[in-house]
């Protein structure tokens, strides 16, 4: 059951030197192997240049692929897969030709495991949780609001209120994309993230204000995360956390980029990712930081029976940044997970089984320096994890 792990990015290498390090039969796999050398080379030399054909020729029944390509190469590398009898782990959206291959993945017996990194990852763990816990006390008819903030952060802010932990690219595609979301019980539909900014008070050990914003289509995960349709849905956002004052700073950014349009749009849009990863990227060795709130409300009769929230603040150490620790660990988790058979056949998303999760949150708590589930209506704010390392 060889790991081949595909992809050597600024994501990647937290998660894969700890299969490495645990002694796990890894090779990687790398467009460039010096880069892959640099990487994990003082704990492997099982490290090998990447073609799909090359990937193809040593695959077995029962390893495990895990793709840390970007996510329009994922549905090549699964259909690799399930033609190999191997199992496939990414971090990324499900997209629609991946939730195709469920019956495909079911008949050749191997599981194709995706939304494991940090946003989507750790965020579906911590509403698993929250939804959980809340059925204890649910009744038919309560009011329930759900809202999931998720972002890469400078440590040490700075006048853009924003650092690039990689290619800008992503994140100018993104401020073109629109949002779907639940907002005072009726679909919110949002052309583009600067028109739907406001404030996220967040209840760190100090408190803190960020600015937040609903990203991509928030419905789909209403299923996802097991709500019942005979609960109220008042309110249901999954978004982006970003510094107080991020608004202001990116308004110039929002303009030029709503004035691009056709191929010389695209053309400007990568001129601007080239400039800003020139100006704001991190220096070497410079902490990042992430933040992650996830918090479940639900009203009876007018009062509050429920309001719990899960806490996120880590920074960058020198394990690595805070984001590629997060993303990297769980998908390394996925893994072990998928070697042990915890996931059956067919496409799946991070788990919603209570003990996975709950081992699986325990494990982020590692990284974190401050994580806590707060409970509202008491305060207790039992840490999960010390408030620095």
């Amino acid at each position: 059951m060889t790991i081949h792990w595909v992809g050597t990015g600024l994501s990647a290498i937290p998660g894969l030197r700890r299969l490495i390090g645990d002694g796990r039969p890894v090779t990687v796999w790398n467009r460039t192997v010096d880069k892959a050398r640099e990487a994990v080379g003082d704990l492997t030399d099982d490290i090998r240049a990447y073609t799909p054909e090359a990937l193809a020729g040593v695959l077995q029944k029962g390893d495990v692929v895990v793709s840390m390509l970007p996510a329009d190469q994922h549905v090549r590398l699964a259909e690799l897969c399930i033609d190999h009898g191997a199992n496939f782990v990414s971090s990324s959206y499900i997209a629609p030709e991946m939730a195709a291959l469920d019956r495909r993945a079911r008949d050749a017996g191997v599981a194709l495991v995706n939304e494991v990194g940090l946003d989507p990852g750790i965020d579906h763990l911590m509403a698993h949780d929250l939804v959980a816990d809340y059925r204890q006390v649910a009744q038919p008819g309560d009011v329930v609001s759900f809202t999931s903030y998720c972002g890469g952060i400078p440590r040490y802010p700075n006048p853009f209120r924003y650092k690039f932990s990689w290619s800008p690219l992503g994140v100018l595609r993104a401020l073109r994309s629109p949002s779907r979301s639940i907002r005072e019980g009726a679909e919110r539909d949002v052309d583009r993230p600067w028109n739907a900014i406001e404030p996220y008070d967040a209840p760190l050990p100090t408190p803190e204000r960020f600015e937040v914003y609903p990203n991509r289509d928030s419905t789909h995960f209403v299923d996802q995360y097991g709500f019942d349709r005979d609960w109220a849905l008042r309110d249901f956002v999954r978004g982006t956390i970003r510094l107080k004052g991020w608004a202001e700073a990116w308004a110039d950014v929002f303009a030029e980029v709503e004035s691009l349009t056709g191929p010389e749009g695209e053309v400007r849009l990568r001129e601007m990712a080239d400039e800003f990863w020139t100006r704001y990227a991190y220096d070497p060795g410079e902490p990042d930081r992430v933040v992650l709130f996830v918090r479940l409300r639900a009203e009876r009769d007018g009062a509050t029976v429920y309001d719990r929230e899960w806490v996120l603040d880590a920074h960058g150490s020198r394990n690595g940044t805070a984001m590629a620790q997060l993303v990297s660990h769980p998908v390394a988790l996925a893994v072990e997970a998928v070697q042990r058979g915890d996931f059956p056949p067919g496409v799946h998303a991070a788990p919603d089984d209570p003990e996975l999760v709950g081992t699986w949150l325990t494990e982020v708590s590692g990284i974190a320096n401050h994580m806590a589930k707060i409970n509202h209506l008491t305060r207790e704010q039992p840490v999960i994890a010390p408030e620095s390392r």
